[in-house]
């Protein structure tokens, strides 16, 4: 049975959420390099393999995946964390921040913006077909043959060859485990778009330069607008998941950010200097 949260590190609270049918173990490849900075909370997303369930209108299921992140923060004693999230794990990690919940945003090519209706459709139909993968008879087996992988996988990677036999298993379990894909599919269109914000955080898009699931001209352009204020990177030679494409580049650019805002806020609690009757000068 797969663990509902992976906890691990320590330092200043990090909330690691993974994409749609995935799950935390999606964020292996770079969990030695952030918990040697961080505390680690990753947990399965609502609705996905080990995740609690999710009830409700097919519309409310992204509300009710932030609802359940919220709820596993308060129970580790997190009340604001630095939030890294990938795909809809990004978008989660987006209404997160909207809340107050965030010392700062990572978003790796994060899912929950479209220019017209026809990209919408488009994802739906890719995350179906993806959906169909898990429960296909043998879908081990042709993962496991390195051209094939290649081929199916190159929506999802820019290196799906890099993937173990082990790393092929947990993929396919997730797909399969993944209960709550037809309502977060159904839902997309009544439910829509992220709805524009300013964070009062930092935030930092980060968008793979070879990401064929959100092409960044039809689904990050919408995103940035949506985001007032928000960073943005173009992160070179990684697919839709970059985590697995490339580790140290990821963890990188992860901790460089989380740094930053960490000393940010301690310069903000230093006191400034004193005159007169105990005022500031």
């Amino acid at each position: 049975m797969i663990e509902a949260v992976h906890v691990g590190g320590a330092g200043t609270p990090l909330v690691l959420l993974h994409g749609a049918t995935s799950s935390w173990r999606a964020w292996r490849p770079v969990l030695p390099a952030l918990e040697r900075r961080h505390r680690v909370l990753a947990p399965n997303l609502a609705g996905h393999h080990g995740g609690p369930a999710v009830t409700g209108r097919p519309d409310q299921v992204v509300p009710a995946i932030v609802d359940a992140v919220a709820t596993a923060m308060d129970d580790a004693g997190v009340g604001t964390a630095h939030l890294v999230g990938n795909s809809l794990g990004g978008w989660v990690a987006l209404e997160l921040a909207r809340r107050g919940r965030a010392r700062s945003v990572v978003a790796l090519s994060p899912a929950g913006a479209w220019a017209e209706p026809a990209d919408l459709d488009r994802l739906l139909r890719l995350f179906r077909a993806g959906g169909r993968l898990g429960r296909v008879p043998g879908a081990r087996v042709v993962l496991g043959v390195r051209p094939l992988r290649r081929l199916l996988l190159r929506q999802v990677a820019e290196h799906p060859e890099l993937l173990t036999r082990f790393d092929v298993d947990d993929l396919v379990d997730d797909l399969a485990g993944c209960e709550v894909l037809a309502d977060l599919l159904a839902g997309a269109s009544r439910a829509g778009a992220l709805r524009p914000f300013t964070p009062d955080c930092p935030v930092l898009i980060a968008w793979g330069e070879r990401d064929r699931m959100l092409p960044f001209a039809r689904y990050g352009r919408p995103m940035l607008d949506a985001v007032h204020g928000a960073q943005l990177v173009r992160v070179p030679g990684v697919g839709h998941v970059p985590m697995g494409d490339a580790p140290r580049l990821v963890s990188s650019l992860v901790l460089r950010f989380t740094a930053r805002a960490d000393r940010a806020a301690r310069a903000a609690e230093v006191p400034g200097p004193v005159s007169g009757a105990g005022r500031p000068a």
